[in-house]
C-alpha cells in the first residue's frame, strides 16, 4: 500500500499542479509536442499524432522480471503447488525474465491521420523448479507479432487534444517455439503459453487518447483494448486485453521532464488449450492459470533536444512496479519493468 500511496499522491498533486497552471496561462499557451513532456511516458503506445508529412522512427527496450508466486491476490510457496506437499504440479516456475526489442514507424499525410506500424524482437528465459528438487531453464526468442494502425484526431483544442486508434494486430510471432526440458530425454518440446513469442491470432485494437498541457505541465489519459478474434492453429486464444492509462508530466527545463504513470490492466484468461501441453505437468501449460488484473504506477524522465546537430531526438526512460495484483490461478508475480526508447522525428 505504500507504493501505491506513494505515486498515487505524486500523480494527484502533478494533475492539480497541471490544473493550476493551464488556468493561468490558458490564454497564452497552445499545445506544443516538441518538448521533452511533448510524447507521454516511454511505455504509453499510440500516444500522439503528428502533423502533414511529418515522420517519426522509434527504438525502444524493455525487460520484465517476474518472481515468486500469487494465488489469486495472495503470496505462496514454490513447495505448495507441487505434488508431495499436495499441490497439482510436477514443476514450477520460479522466475523469469523477458527483453522486447520494439521498433516502429509513423507517418502523418495529414493534419488528422497519422498510420504506425510496429514489431518487436522477443527473448526470454524462465527458470523451474521440479517435484524432486531439481532446477533447470528454458529459453525462447524470436520475432513477435506486428501491429498496423491509424490515428485520427477528432478534437483539437489550444491546450488539449483528443485522438483514436484503430489497428490490427498480425500474428508474425510463432507459437510453436521448442526447447528442452528433463522429461523430454534430450528432445525439443513445445512450450507453455507465457514462453511463446506471439499469439497465432489477428486482433483488433481500439484506442482513445486525451492529451492536456499547459506552460510546465502536460497530462493525459488513454484507454486501449485488443480483441482476439479467433483460436489459432494450435486450439487456444490468449485473452483479450483492457489497458487505462493516466498521466502527469513536468517540464523542468527546454530538454528535460519527469513524469508518473497509473496504469490500470485487466487481461481475460486463454480460451481452449493446446493438445501438446500437458496441465497437469507445469503450471504455465494449465490455462487456468492466465489472466488477471493488476495495477502498475511508474516513474520516467524524457530528454529531448529541441536544436542543434540532435534536433529532434527524444530519449524516454521510465521504472515501473506493480500495486496491486491478483491473477487467475497461479502464476508468477510482477516484479518490474524498465524500458528505454528512442525516438526520431522530422
Amino acid at each position: 500500500m505504500k507504493k501505491f500511496q506513494f505515486i498515487a499522491v505524486l500523480l494527484a498533486g502533478m494533475s492539480a499542479f497541471a490544473q493550476s497552471d493551464n488556468n493561468t496561462t490558458s490564454t497564452e499557451h497552445t499545445y506544443n509536442g516538441n518538448r521533452p513532456d511533448g510524447h507521454a511516458p516511454i511505455n504509453v503506445m499510440g500516444d500522439h499524432t503528428h502533423a502533414k508529412g511529418e515522420f517519426m522512427f522509434s527504438y525502444r527496450f524493455a525487460t520484465t522480471t517476474m518472481k515468486d508466486l500469487k494465488r489469486g491476490s495472495e503470496d505462496v510457496s514454490f513447495e505448495s503447488v507441487l505434488l508431495p506437499n499436495g499441490g497439482d504440479y510436477m514443476v514450477t516456475p520460479t522466475e523469469m525474465t523477458m527483453n522486447m526489442h520494439m521498433l516502429g514507424a509513423m507517418y502523418a499525410p495529414t493534419d488528422k491521420l497519422t498510420l504506425m506500424a510496429m514489431t518487436m524482437y522477443m527473448d526470454m528465459s524462465m527458470e523451474h523448479l521440479t517435484a524432486m528438487g531439481g532446477t533447470f531453464t528454458t529459453e525462447s526468442s524470436g520475432l513477435g507479432d506486428t501491429s498496423l494502425s491509424a490515428l485520427y484526431q477528432f478534437f483539437k483544442k489550444p491546450t488539449y487534444r483528443l485522438h483514436a486508434q484503430l489497428g490490427v494486430s498480425i500474428p508474425t510471432g510463432s507459437i510453436d517455439n521448442e526447447d528442452v526440458i528433463p522429461a523430454s530425454m534430450g528432445n525439443d518440446v513445445v512450450l507453455p503459453y507465457p514462453m511463446q513469442v506471439g499469439s497465432g491470432t489477428y486482433s483488433g485494437i481500439l484506442a482513445v487518447t486525451y492529451l492536456g498541457q499547459s506552460k510546465n505541465f502536460s497530462w493525459g489519459s488513454q484507454m486501449r483494448g485488443e480483441k482476439r478474434f479467433s483460436d489459432n492453429d494450435n486450439g487456444y486464444t490468449l485473452g483479450d486485453r483492457l489497458n487505462w492509462n493516466n498521466w502527469a508530466a513536468y517540464k523542468a527545463t527546454d530538454w528535460l521532464s519527469v513524469s508518473t504513470r497509473i496504469e490500470a490492466v485487466k487481461v481475460e484468461d486463454i480460451d481452449g488449450a493446446n493438445p501438446d501441453l500437458n496441465p497437469l505437468m507445469v503450471i504455465t501449460a494449465d490455462t487456468r492459470n492466465s489472466g488477471g488484473s493488476w495495477l502498475n504506477g511508474g516513474l520516467g524522465v524524457n530528454l529531448y533536444a529541441p536544436s542543434g546537430s540532435l534536433k529532434g531526438f527524444r530519449l524516454g526512460l521510465e521504472y515501473s512496479l506493480p500495486i496491486v495484483q491478483e491473477f487467475n490461478g497461479v502464476q508468477l508475480k510482477n516484479q518490474d519493468v524498465f524500458t528505454a526508447g528512442l525516438q526520431y522525428a522530422f
